[in-house]
C-alpha cells in the first residue's frame, strides 16, 4: 500500500493542480516547495504569498494535492507494514545500538547533545560509513549526505574509520556528499539541495547535520531575537522532518549545550533549541564523558524506548563497545 501510495504521487506534478501553471511551479520550487507534500501542509494564505495566488486558488490547490497523496486515516496495519521499512543504521557499538533499538532510524530525527569531546561528531563519522555497508551488516546500501555548520568534518577520520573496516576509503569518501553551511540562511539552503539530490536519484539515506544549532545560536542573540530564532528552527525542523519521512531517510543531527542556571543540584547541562528542538526529535541522547576515556550515553527521549545508559568508547578504529 505504500509503495502504491508513493508510486501514485510520483506521477503527479505542481503543474498538475489547479490553478498552477510551468511560472508558479517555478517559483515554488525555487522557494522549496517543489514537491506535492511541501504544498498539501500548506496554509492558503502561505501559498497565497508565495506563489502570488489568490487564496481561493491556493485553497484549491491544497486541496487537490492532499487528494492526489490521499492524506487521510489508514488503520494500523497499514502503518505496521510502512514501519517494516524503516532502516536501523549501525553505530559500530552494540551498546549504543541497543540504547537506540537496533541502530540510527531512518523516518526519525536522532539527536545527541553534550559538551565538546563527549563524541557527537565521531559518532556522525562513523554511521556516514556504516550507511554504506550491506543490510545484513547494519547498514543501507547507501550514501550520506553532511551539513558541516562548525568545520568539524574531517575526510582523514573517514579514511581512518574506512580502513579499520577493510573498506576502501576513497570509495567510501565518494558516498559521503558535504557542504560548509557558513550561516543559517545557507544552512536551510542546503536543505533544499538534498532534496535535488534525492530527486536526481542519489541514494542517500543518511542526513548529518552538525550542529543544527550553532549558526542559529549566534545570529539570534538576545531575548529580544528568541521568538524569530524559535520560529526560523522550527521551520526548519520541519522540512528536515518531511525530507525523512517522505524518503525512508534518517536524520542524525548534533547540538550545543548550556548550563542551566535553575539547576541547583545535578547535572545542569541542558541542549540548545528549547522544547522546539526537544519536540522535533525523534530520538534525544545526552552524551557525556565517563571513566577511563568511555563516553557515556543517555536516552532522555523516546517515543517507544526506556530511559536507560549505556558506554561506549572512541577509539582509532572508530565507535565500539571496548578499546583493543
Amino acid at each position: 500500500m505504500a509503495k502504491e501510495k508513493k508510486k501514485e504521487s510520483e506521477e503527479f506534478k505542481l503543474t498538475d493542480l489547479p490553478g498552477i501553471g510551468a511560472t508558479t511551479a517555478s517559483k515554488l520550487e525555487s522557494g522549496g516547495y517543489g514537491d506535492l507534500m511541501s504544498i498539501a501542509v500548506m496554509t492558503p494564505k502561505d501559498l497565497s504569498a508565495m506563489a502570488d495566488i489568490s487564496e481561493t486558488i491556493a485553497r484549491k490547490a491544497i486541496a487537490a494535492a492532499r487528494k492526489m497523496l490521499r492524506l487521510d486515516f489508514e488503520d494500523a496495519t497499514q502503518y505496521l507494514k510502512k514501519r517494516q521499512e524503516v532502516l536501523k543504521i549501525t553505530t559500530g557499538s552494540q551498546n549504543l545500538n541497543n540504547l537506540l533499538g537496533g541502530g540510527i532510524e531512518t523516518r526519525a530525527i536522532t539527536e545527541t547533545f553534550g559538551a565538546f569531546g563527549s563524541g557527537k561528531s565521531q559518532i556522525a563519522h562513523q554511521i556516514a560509513i556504516n550507511v554504506q555497508l550491506p543490510l545484513e551488516q547494519g547498514g543501507a546500501n547507501a550514501k550520506a549526505v553532511w551539513i558541516d555548520t562548525e568545520g568539524t568534518f574531517r575526510p582523514e577520520r573517514i579514511k581512518q574509520m574506512a580502513e579499520a573496516q577493510g573498506l576502501d576509503p576513497e570509495k567510501t569518501l565518494k558516498n559521503i556528499f558535504v557542504a560548509r553551511a557558513f550561516n543559517s540562511d545557507h544552512q536551510i539552503l542546503l536543505v533544499d539541495r538534498v532534496k535535488d539530490l534525492i530527486k536526481r536519484g542519489e541514494p542517500i539515506k543518511l542526513f548529518i547535520i552538525d550542529s543544527m544549532t550553532a549558526h542559529f545560536r549566534a545570529e539570534f542573540t538576545g531575548r529580544g531575537m528568541l521568538a524569530d530564532r524559535q520560529q526560523r528552527i522550527n521551520r526548519h525542523l520541519h522540512s528536515l522532518m518531511r525530507i525523512a519521512e517522505a524518503n525512508n531517510v534518517a536524520i542524525y543531527m548534533t547540538n550545543q549545550v548550556m548550563a542551566n542556571p535553575a539547576v541547583m543540584f545535578g547535572d545542569p547541562t541542558t541542549a540548545i533549541g528549547g522544547h522546539i528542538v526537544g519536540h522535533a526529535s525523534t530520538y534525544r541522547i545526552y552524551l557525556r564523558r565517563g571513566r577511563k576515556g568511555s563516553r557515556v550515553a543517555k536516552m532522555v527521549d523516546s517515543p517507544n524506548l526506556p530511559e536507560a545508559e549505556c558506554i561506549f568508547y572512541l577509539t582509532e578504529q572508530g565507535i565500539r563497545d571496548e578499546i583493543k
